[in-house]
């Protein structure tokens, strides 16, 4: 529960947020630029500062990283349903994606290193259950609660998750320490505020080109920022004074997991963004009851999830991670195939199995974070989360530029609006698809296991005595 709540409350913040638009907009006439910022200032500070919870982690301690992170996100949330002005509005947002920045490596962090290696995958899959019930529930929950009591209960919900969490995490016993190899090696901070900038320079860059223009100054400034911190990343990890990223991939299992988290992160976010409006704008369904579509989603995880461990063990880890990865692919295939019907009941069967491809996927997230040593949890998992959450930004662009190029040539060959957009939609799904079902293979050769050592054992302490292969 120390864990899950945290991740529960920023995960749902992802997605409750969007159905109060309008009538936050109205209430505190805000501009259509105001409103794109309130939006995006979470996802944006959440990304940026991702790997700077992660070297808290490891510097200052997860359970105390964790913890701070909670109580900054509830602070937040208190001030943005408090918010007086759209510019306070916004700024509240800010501090809850830089909490959330601080409980994401902390909570992945916790889960791979302070839990016993036979309860991990348990926990993992728990965990991925809750973050799904989250994103599926959202849209529900907002709909509800900004009809009925307003846009300001949306962000006041998560104080008494936020106070439940501190008070677990305060009560839950901590566990006893644990060997550490060389506790004083982590990320330079140089490397943190490189990675910062490059990554808020890119969010900035994808959410204001399509609003100001790709030609704007915004834009170029944000390409120059991106780009001198490139070179000055590549600098800063080929010179001997950081060696943590490079211990970190020479990590088989770290390496495949950031792979396919990015594939992941690529095509599913953007398929999330655009079938809410497929469903809304396609079907006419109204927005709580487009959430309720997703919900297919978050059951077929949690009936998927408590079997995770028992067929990893008998599959194994890369086996079923792989088969997964597929079956998500498949299951957004059906998706674009049951759009064409006009009706909810036509894309369910692909919602289920894209459900159930994602807990068959869990094993590949455990094995790539147990990977790395407990002095490196913190970075390993805000590493992680930051591919992640960047990716999913880059997501909706890509699949969003498909959508619109595919559109756009439907209608100048003469059809109309609604089956231009789904001829759109329907590229941005096999794209999709297609970026998915490249993970496969790379989860088979992550996870393939050593000889003489069965599949889905684990090698964790092989990280300190030399490369893993």
């Amino acid at each position: 529960m120390t864990v899950l709540l945290p991740s529960f409350m920023t995960a749902l913040d992802n997605t409750i947020v969007n159905v109060a638009l309008p009538q936050i907009q109205a209430q505190l006439a805000l501009s259509e630029a105001d409103l794109k910022w309130v939006a995006a200032i979470y996802p944006l500070t959440l990304a940026s500062l991702l790997l700077l919870g992660g070297h808290l982690a490891d510097t200052v301690g997860r359970r105390a990283t964790l913890s701070l992170g909670v109580a900054l996100f509830t602070v937040a949330s208190v001030g943005c349903s408090a918010a007086p002005s759209g510019m306070a509005l916004i700024a509240c947002r800010g501090l809850q994606g830089a909490g959330a920045a601080l409980i994401l490596p902390a909570s992945l962090a916790v889960l791979s290193h302070d839990l016993p290696p036979r309860a991990r995958n348990a926990a993992f899959s728990a965990t991925t259950a809750a973050l799904a019930c989250a994103l599926a529930c959202g849209p529900v929950v907002s709909g509800v609660m900004t009809q009925h009591l307003g846009w300001e209960s949306v962000f006041a919900m998560n104080t008494p998750l936020g106070c439940a969490s501190l008070l677990v995490g305060f009560l839950v016993p901590r566990p006893g320490p644990s060997p550490r190899a060389a506790p004083t090696a982590t990320l330079s901070l140089r490397v943190v505020a490189l990675a910062c900038c490059s990554l808020a320079a890119l969010a900035y860059g994808l959410i204001e080109g399509p609003e100001q223009g790709f030609g704007g100054i915004p834009f170029a400034a944000s390409g120059g920022i991106i780009a001198a911190s490139a070179v000055a990343l590549c600098y800063e990890l080929t010179s001997h004074r950081n060696t943590v990223l490079r211990l970190l991939f020479r990590q088989r299992p770290f390496v495949g997991g950031i792979i396919t988290q990015l594939l992941w992160g690529l095509s599913v976010s953007g398929v999330y963004f655009f079938t809410s409006q497929f469903l809304q704008n396609g079907l006419g369904l109204a927005p709580t009851s487009a959430g309720l579509a997703f919900i297919p989603v978050a059951f077929s995880l949690i009936v998927t999830t408590p079997f995770i461990a028992r067929m990893a063990r008998r599959w194994g880890d890369g086996r079923l991670s792989a088969a997964g990865l597929l079956l998500v692919g498949v299951g957004l295939l059906m998706v674009a195939l049951g759009s064409s019907g006009g009706s909810l009941v036509h894309i369910l069967p692909g919602l289920s199995a894209i459900g159930f491809g994602s807990a068959l996927a869990i094993p590949l997230t455990t094995r790539a974070l147990e990977s790395s040593p407990p002095h490196l949890s913190g970075i390993a998992a805000g590493l992680f989360s930051a591919v992640r959450e960047a990716s999913g930004v880059v997501g909706i662009g890509l699949v969003g530029a498909v959508v619109s190029f595919v559109e756009h040539a439907a209608a100048a060959a003469g059809a109309d609006d609604s089956n231009a957009f789904l001829s759109g939609y329907q590229a941005g799904l096999c794209l999709a698809s297609a970026l998915v079902g490249a993970g496969a293979p790379v989860a088979l050769w992550a996870l393939r296991h050593r000889r003489g050592t069965p599949e889905g054992g684990r090698k964790a302490s092989a990280f300190t005595s030399k490369p893993g292969p």
